[in-house]
């Protein structure tokens, strides 16, 4: 069977499946390898569980019911490119950048969604090299508008991901002290998140620039763009302002003088909801709609999410975190709350040999602070330079024992901040 054949069973199956425990009945199961993986180990349970076909690429397991492939990965990244060829009519924005991308792309599919019935979008974490190909290949013939997130550790990542997303637009967050292992300095970031507008300046196609950004702006000379910008001297297609004063838990902009308050925490997502404002203004979705879509947003997702617990405000913004993400939420929570302050932050990863040198840069800048308490998490953190000022933990089960003995300071405000794999939101249940 070539890719044609295979995509025409595909679009009479129930969809597509990477776990065999998942399959549905008339699936086709993909198998993939990883690290620590081989899912052509699990054709043949997932042939049993009903699926149509199992794609391998390992001929120990064929039978009946398989198709041999080179590679399995390599095979799902064509069959959805060949789904995005068939759908090429169905317009996609494409999200990346250092941090803010799954936060923009949540308000956007809001605003979008006063407007078209049928909004498209990255799922969970799936923005990675098999999860946008799953993404495009969940892409109904009934979809009006798509969001596509792009998340990369390497450069030339984004490059092979616009092939398969084929975009129409774009839009950059910033550029941040994000997988400096792979990405190896910020230059190869910069250059690394630029390859969407290459993708984009070669097609045609449409940018949004956030004006105030000085690499956007100037990368995107000549470039079809629509720009949103404080600055009205750069004539921006849409002027907004941002209150940056502080504002009790609050992001609040203007546009037109007409007030927009969002319930996202810190100034640091200003921006987040200006480019969706924009792009929304951009897809004529009428202002009220737009202003609505954005004061209705309340996050969930451990992104700049607040929980109150016995009134104390505990702002979990724990989905992830580098050397950029975290300073901004630092020094939005040093300069901007009034009150009682607590951190809790736990290790930044992928940060390969710039790893010891940003954790003490974080250290150097909350013991200069005016944070009341502070503690640290995990085996890198553990290993820097600090004063009595801040208690260190190898790991979130000392820190868990620790509290148990010990009583946590009384606080106003607390704020969790770490990468994924820490999972530092569970830390909730030990804060009162």
């Amino acid at each position: 069977m070539n890719i044609k054949d295979i995509y025409q069973l595909y679009t009479t199956s129930s969809g597509i499946e990477i776990n065999s425990k998942k399959v549905k009945k008339g699936s086709l199961f993909i198998a993939l390898k990883g690290k620590n993986f081989d899912g052509n180990k699990f054709s043949h349970e997932a042939i049993s569980n009903g699926a149509l076909l199992a794609i391998v690429d390992n001929k120990f397991f064929s039978c009946k019911k398989t198709v041999l492939v080179e590679n399995s990965i390599d095979f799902l990244q064509k069959l959805a490119t060949y789904h995005r060829e068939k759908l090429n009519r169905i317009p996609i924005i494409a999200i990346t950048g250092s941090n803010g991308k799954t936060t923009t792309k949540e308000i956007l599919i809001c605003i979008l969604s006063k407007k078209y019935k049928k909004v498209h979008y990255t799922k969970d974490n799936l923005n990675n090299h098999i999860g946008i190909p799953l993404t495009i290949l969940s892409m109904s013939i009934d979809t009006q508008i798509s969001v596509i997130e792009i998340g990369a550790s390497h450069e030339k990542e984004i490059e092979n991901m616009c092939s398969i997303i084929n975009p129409d637009y774009g839009y950059i967050t910033n550029f941040g002290k994000a997988h400096l292992k792979g990405f190896k300095n910020m230059k190869g970031v910069i250059r690394g998140k630029l390859e969407l507008y290459d993708f984009l300046k070669k097609k045609k196609k449409v940018v949004f620039v956030n004006g105030d950004d000085p690499i956007q702006l100037s990368n995107s000379i000549g470039m079809n763009r629509y720009i949103f910008s404080e600055k009205k001297e750069i004539n921006p297609n849409i002027n907004i302002k941002y209150l940056w004063k502080k504002s009790n838990l609050k992001s609040i902009l203007y546009v037109d003088n007409i007030t927009i308050s969002s319930s996202l925490v810190g100034n640091y997502n200003l921006y987040n909801i200006a480019s969706s404002i924009a792009i929304g203004n951009y897809f004529k979705i009428p202002f009220n709609d737009l202003k609505k879509a954005v004061e209705e947003y309340i996050p969930n997702n451990k992104r700049s999410q607040v929980v109150v617990k016995k009134n104390i405000k505990i702002i979990i913004d724990c989905y992830n975190a580098n050397p950029t993400s975290m300073i901004k939420a630092l020094t939005f929570f040093n300069d901007h709350i009034k009150g009682i302050k607590m951190v809790i932050l736990g290790d930044m990863l992928e940060l390969g040999v710039f790893s010891n040198y940003e954790h003490q840069k974080i250290v150097s800048f909350i013991e200069k602070s005016n944070i009341d308490v502070t503690f640290l998490i995990g085996n890198i953190f553990f290993h820097v330079n600090t004063s009595y000022r801040i208690k260190k933990f190898l790991n979130k089960k000392n820190f868990i024992e620790w509290t148990k003995k010990y009583i946590i300071p009384k606080t106003d405000y607390v704020l969790l901040k770490g990468s994924r794999e820490l999972a530092l939101e569970n830390l909730v249940y030990f804060i009162s």
